[in-house]
């Protein structure tokens, strides 16, 4: 640490030239860890879904809707530990930019299926009792200013006007599952709509045996073979991982993007250090004569390479955490959008990585320069 000053004065030895190589790693880590919110947006929760879960949609496509009589089949199903159902409902709040997800559920059972959405249980209570009511996520609450007994008016793309009254706000206990969902109740949907009555938009089964997950998905799908409402099950986290990958491979395309930038910012973090060098020769080699030792010189060249990396990049995964603190930044498009504990980590691994990697070359050839060789070499 005594030597901090030392480093210090040798980057401020080409102000312009420092500015510039921070400014190009700290917007580099701001893209890294923002892509990597993005990321983990489009796999929808998808590495933390849960692994006792089944979704069961229509075997031809996921916007066809399932009969209601389906579930008393599939709690029947040897292995099936509960099942409930959940349906789209698509209405818009005011304005067609204001969307959000908004599901009709099966309140006990769906609650029940899903513990990590937390709710006082005299909210609980109050949603079960009321057939018009709703629970909001805690993020959707504050994108609109909700609070407790507001009414909410929803329009439907069909034309039908249709008002909530926020009973719950629930929070999620679970990082990859931002609260900013509206659950209704579906007997309130169904004994409305005319059009697919009694037909839900797809099941939710609890297995008993998760180990037995892909077992009982075979069954189920099974039981409804060349019947009218043909099924495909699979796991939660399949399911959305498809989801996902209609449009691509998000998370290859991410890492391809980050690799390319990532690779230039190493080039010119190391031409930076390797230009540093080359000017500091004949002090280095008065450093040697001085007493400096070979693995000293290393260490000063190396410590100066990780405080100009480590100090640009732990800005920008600084502030990227800061932005993501803010929520969705596309309002409501990216529900999930948060930056994960493992992708922090390795920004900052990558972060030491970039500093230890562009410093290697010029602070080994720092170590073996010969001091008369140095000191004749002209500047």
């Amino acid at each position: 640490m005594r030597f901090l000053p030392l480093v210090w004065s040798n980057l401020k030895r080409r102000k312009v030239r420092t500015v510039l190589t921070s400014l190009s790693i700290f917007v580099a880590f701001v893209l890294f860890g923002l892509l990597m919110a993005i990321r983990s947006a489009f796999s929808y929760g998808a590495e933390v879904a849960g692994a006792d879960r089944l979704m069961m949609f229509h075997k031809v496509s996921f916007s066809q809707p399932l009969p209601l009589a389906h579930q008393a089949e599939i709690a029947a199903t040897p292995g099936v530990a509960a099942v409930t159902h959940a349906t789209w409902f698509g209405g818009v709040f005011r304005d067609p930019k204001n969307r959000f997800v908004q599901l009709a559920v099966e309140g006990e059972s769906f609650l029940d299926m899903h513990p990590d959405y937390l709710l006082p249980p005299e909210q609980r209570r109050d949603w079960l009792a009321d057939r018009t009511g709703c629970i909001v996520g805690r993020d959707l609450a504050k994108r609109f200013g909700w609070k407790l007994g507001d009414r909410v008016p929803l329009r439907r793309p069909d034309g039908s006007a249709w008002t909530f009254t926020i009973d719950a706000i629930y929070d999620s206990r679970r990082e990859g599952t931002s609260p900013n969902q509206m659950f209704i109740h579906y007997s309130h949907l169904n004994e409305r709509q005319g059009r697919n009555r009694d037909h839900v938009g797809w099941y939710l089964v609890r297995v008993a045996d998760p180990a037995r997950a892909v077992e009982l998905a075979e069954a189920l799908d099974a039981r409804f073979a060349n019947s009218a409402y043909e099924t495909k099950t699979a796991t939660e986290r399949a399911f959305l991982q498809a989801w996902a990958h209609q449009i691509g491979d998000i998370g290859q395309i991410m890492i391809a993007i980050l690799g390319s930038v990532l690779f230039t910012i190493l080039l010119v973090a190391g031409n930076t250090m390797a230009q540093s060098f080359r000017e500091r020769t004949s002090e280095l080699a008065v450093l040697k004569t001085l007493g400096f030792s070979d693995g000293r010189i290393l260490g000063l060249v190396l410590l100066e390479s990780l405080l100009l990396a480590v100090g640009s990049g732990a800005l920008a995964l600084a502030l990227t955490w800061l932005i993501v603190q803010l929520g969705d930044p596309t309002g409501g498009l990216l529900p999930s959008f948060f930056l994960t504990t493992h992708d922090f980590a390795v920004g900052g691994a990558l972060v030491l990585a970039l500093g230890l990697v562009a410093g290697a070359l010029p602070a080994w050839q720092a170590a073996r320069l010969q001091i008369v060789d140095a000191l004749r070499r002209p500047q």
